[in-house]
């Protein structure tokens, strides 16, 4: 068994933006088969897997401003007005678990992996990789 892991920088440009992350994620997987755990080092970002079809998108977008909305007031804008992003990050999740094949990530026809920026824009984002496998 091999444990390996790497980071990737990620600079964003928007305060919501949807950024497909899967060949970067894939340039760095350096273990054949096994799993590779993607984590956010950031509490108002997410990694998610899903499709990558812009209306799609845009539709999570709207989704997500709907079910946080800022028609209300929120306990903790009083220390940094980023309420909404934290619980953006709330539902979502800040890793994603994925298994590895030929050295690739294994996905779905249609999946892609995404980080999601609810916060920006920043600057170094960063994102690590545990690879555990052969």
């Amino acid at each position: 068994m091999i444990i390996k892991s790497d980071s990737l920088k990620i600079n964003t440009n928007k305060n919501f933006e949807i950024i497909d992350i899967t060949s970067l994620v894939n340039e760095l997987i350096s273990i054949d088969n096994g799993i590779v755990s993607i984590f956010s080092k950031h509490s108002t970002s997410a990694i998610v897997v899903n499709e990558n079809e812009s209306g799609l998108l845009r539709d999570f977008e709207f989704m997500l401003d709907n079910l946080v909305s800022d028609k209300f007031s929120y306990q903790h804008d009083r220390i940094d007005n980023n309420a909404r992003s934290h619980l953006k990050s709330f539902l979502l999740s800040s890793s994603e678990c994925l298994p590895v094949k030929n050295g690739k990530l294994e996905l779905g026809t249609w999946q892609s992996v995404f980080f999601i920026e609810l916060d920006g824009p920043r600057a170094n984002r960063t994102v690590t990789l545990t690879m555990v496998g052969e």
